[in-house]
């Protein structure tokens, strides 16, 4: 049996014939999530370091007296096409330490020579004579030599601010005990030892000060710098004995705790009707925390006063023998302190480090460490770090660090038992209702980062990540 139905019959909507869901979610308790936050990252720094209590808001940090002074980066300022360097940045010298006539400088600064090169370009060849010093505005150089049995063997790798050549400034016949390979593009600057006797006929201060530091006599050191403990071993019988003591600097660096802040604002309104299920300054709490902790472990990388990559030693400080972070790059970071505890690095960099492991079919291993699996290269595990820069150019650091205060290591400093303590270094005190009836909360801080000895802490700068295998 067949049904008919009009053709008006089939345009008329379907009739609902229960409740629907719109409505029925008036009646309901919705579950809801807590206030997701996108900023909050792993912040391994903050969870390794060692933290150590800084009485008075203030750390010092006693060394044994050094005699070196590290040679730090050249500076240079550039107007337009015009590079020049900073007449006062040449006392980073050995040769002009200490030296303060600006007029002199200045007249050094003015005779050094521009010269730009290309990669591949050979600036010194070994062997060749050697007539001044080579100042690096920009740029990357590989020094190479003749190893013992005749084959080249690499003597370091150069980059922006460093310097080749000082020694050749005084004295003749000299020649170039390594040749110097451009890896890059870039820029010198070139003081001839003929310009540098101009001004040296012409300064008499400039005279006394190479004369008396020739003149002076050279304190025994270590290895390191530091002032020598003069002391006798293998000696037979009533051999005399020579006396020591050690000495310490005069005027230790001090760290003074940072601060971060921040005033949280909440309508007594909202904290008065809407926390349930949850306590809504309780969250705004919360998400303010977050924050303030990542601005913390930002400022413990890159703060220029206690920042780790600024207050890194320059004899710490490495470049990778061919751009990309390679295992020989990571193992030469090892070598130069005992103890490494970690690996920092931008994720970005990581993923680097594993595309040149992988290039290499090397698959480096895994260590446990708070319950967590990650990375490790010579069982020194590689920690994830977002607040470590990248360059415009694609580059960017990994650093390598020893830690804790018995060892010697880089410790982070804190002072614990504030007024209104919230967490450990971190207060929170309410500090009112204005006329709007909003409640304030002031939310601080303070916080700082010492390396006790330079070699705690090492970086590998101009890390290229951006280099991939066909």
């Amino acid at each position: 049996m067949t049904i008919e139905t009009s053709p008006e019959a089939e345009l008329e909507p379907a009739r609902q014939q229960s409740l629907g869901t719109a409505a029925a979610r008036n009646l309901a308790t919705t579950t809801k999530s807590a206030p997701q936050m996108q900023e909050i990252t792993s912040r391994w720094l903050l969870r390794m370091l060692p933290w150590v209590e800084a009485k008075g808001g203030t750390y010092r940090v006693n060394r044994r007296l050094s005699y070196t002074v590290t040679d730090g980066y050249i500076a240079f300022v550039q107007d337009g096409p015009d590079v020049r360097v900073i007449p006062q940045e040449l006392g980073e010298l050995a040769l002009l330490r200490g030296f303060e006539d600006v007029d002199v400088l200045t007249a050094i600064a003015d005779r050094c020579v521009r010269r730009d090169f290309r990669a591949g370009e050979v600036l010194v060849e070994r062997g060749a004579p050697a007539e001044g010093i080579n100042l690096i505005v920009h740029g990357r150089i590989r020094q190479t030599s003749v190893g013992q049995y005749g084959d080249e063997v690499g003597v370091g790798v150069l980059a922006d601010g460093h310097h080749f050549g000082e020694r050749f400034l005084v004295g003749a016949d000299a020649t170039w005990d390594s040749t110097a390979t451009a890896e890059t593009a870039g820029t010198l600057l070139t003081l001839s030892r003929a310009d540098f006797d101009a001004v040296l006929s012409r300064a008499p201060s400039l005279r006394a000060h190479i004369a008396q530091a020739g003149s002076l006599p050279r304190q025994r050191q270590n290895r390191y710098g530091e002032a020598e403990i003069g002391m006798s071993a293998g000696h037979k019988g009533e051999a005399r004995l020579p006396g020591a003591f050690v000495d310490y600097e005069l005027h230790p660096r001090e760290y003074e705790l940072s601060v971060a802040q921040t005033i949280l604002r909440v309508h007594t309104r909202v904290a008065d009707l809407y926390n349930g299920p949850m306590d809504q300054t309780e969250e705004q709490l919360r998400l303010t925390v977050e924050a303030l902790r990542e601005r913390q472990e930002h400022e413990l990388i890159n703060n220029r006063e206690f920042g780790l990559l600024h207050n890194a030693d320059f004899k710490q400080r490495i470049q990778p023998h061919s751009g990309p972070p390679t295992p020989d790059d990571l193992d030469e970071l090892l070598c130069r302190r005992r103890g490494t505890k970690l690996f920092l690095a931008h994720p970005r960099t990581i993923a680097a480090i594993g595309r040149e492991f992988n290039a290499r079919g090397i698959y480096p291993g895994h260590v446990d460490l708070d319950g967590q699996l990650v990375r490790a290269w010579r069982d020194v595990p590689i920690l994830p770090c977002d607040k470590i820069p990248i360059s415009k150019e694609s580059t960017s650091s990994i650093l390598a660090m020893r830690i804790g205060e018995d060892n010697q290591g880089v410790i982070g400093l804190r002072q614990t038992g504030l007024p209104d303590e919230y967490e450990p270094g971190l207060s929170v005190r309410r500090t009112g209702i204005n006329e709007q009836a909003i409640i304030s909360y002031l939310v601080t801080a303070y916080y700082s980062a010492a390396i006790l000895v330079p070699n705690a802490l090492g970086v590998l700068e101009n890390v290229q990540i951006s280099r991939w295998g066909d």
